[in-house]
């Protein structure tokens, strides 16, 4: 009986204040929605981080027939020049820094790139030979590719070495720092969605105020009273809460999976299955908040 009537009191309090229940839920869902797009920027930064740096993190580019540096001349690297590089890689000097690399030859490279350029004009302007050879080297620790640029630099059939590593880097911070931003306007979302929380109890209470005092006077407890506006502010909560959620799995779904992994494959993306680690997570953040606004509020404002 005592839990029918919490229901009640609470059903009859979200009708009541209707239209600034609506507010809490859009402004739940719009904030959350932020915290959703941060932390799946986060599970994506990791997801390309363990791709690319797993791959070759030295790229040693060859001569082509069309480069007119002073260590190619425009002729392309020959069969001598490549087994002096590998030679290089196997040596004794470069052997205790270097974990693995492979060899791509101008149509290994162009398959790829036929693969990553799919339905783009450039195809028909590109051939294979135009194409660097390319030693991708691993190292033990990337921090030493300095020793790779310094050891391949300059020397016959080389045309530059480049440290990707230090590319990625760059890239990831410049997503990182939008990461954290997102999270920044998340928090002061989350900060409007507890102040009109808040609000929302207090008009409540306001409404309210014959029958909390009649509630008083025939002894209900604190916590009797306390309980249907708690209930009030987590419920409107968890209503923009599970939108967020639905919302950020509809990113990874149409935006990622739909998108992304068709128009731009160079690289592995977040799937569905793990977004789906978000919703719990935005779910327990909005009812956590909520709960806490409004034991906040009933509990300064109204003096039960």
């Amino acid at each position: 009986m005592r839990f029918g009537l919490v229901l009640g009191e609470v059903g009859s309090g979200l009708r009541r204040n209707l239209s600034v229940v609506i507010s809490v839920i859009l402004v739940t869902f719009v904030s959350l929605t932020f915290v959703g797009t941060a932390i799946l920027m986060q599970l994506q930064i990791q997801q390309m981080k363990t791709f690319w740096f797993d791959r070759a993190q030295v790229a040693i580019y060859l001569c082509t027939d069309y480069d007119e540096t002073a260590t190619c001349a425009g002729t392309d690297a020959g069969e001598e020049e490549i087994n002096a590089v590998e030679d290089a890689l196997k040596s004794d000097i470069l052997a205790p820094y270097v974990d693995d690399y492979f060899f791509v030859t101008h149509e290994q490279a162009y398959e790829e790139f036929k693969e990553q350029f799919k339905g783009n004009p450039i195809l028909d302007i590109t051939k294979p030979d135009q194409l660097n050879q390319t030693f991708w080297v691993k190292l033990k620790d990337p921090s030493r590719s300095e020793i790779i640029q310094e050891t391949f630099a300059g020397i016959p059939g080389v045309q530059s070495v480049s440290d990707q590593r230090s590319l990625l880097d760059r890239i990831f911070l410049f997503l990182g720092v939008a990461s954290y931003t997102a999270i920044a306007i998340a928090g002061l979302m989350l900060v409007a969605a507890m102040l009109l929380i808040s609000t929302t109890i207090r008009l409540s209470a306001f409404s309210r105020r014959r029958e909390i005092g009649i509630m008083r006077l025939v002894g209900a407890s604190n916590r009797f009273i306390q309980t249907p506006f708690i209930l009030e502010g987590i419920i409107a909560a968890l209503i923009g809460a599970v939108l967020a959620g639905a919302a950020s799995v509809a990113i990874v779904k149409f935006f990622v999976q739909d998108f992304l992994v068709t128009e731009v494959p160079f690289t592995s993306y977040i799937t569905v299955e793990q977004s789906l680690i978000v919703p719990p997570i935005l779910l327990i953040l909005g009812a956590v908040l909520s709960a806490i606004a409004a034991k906040i509020a009933i509990a300064r404002y109204l003096r039960v």
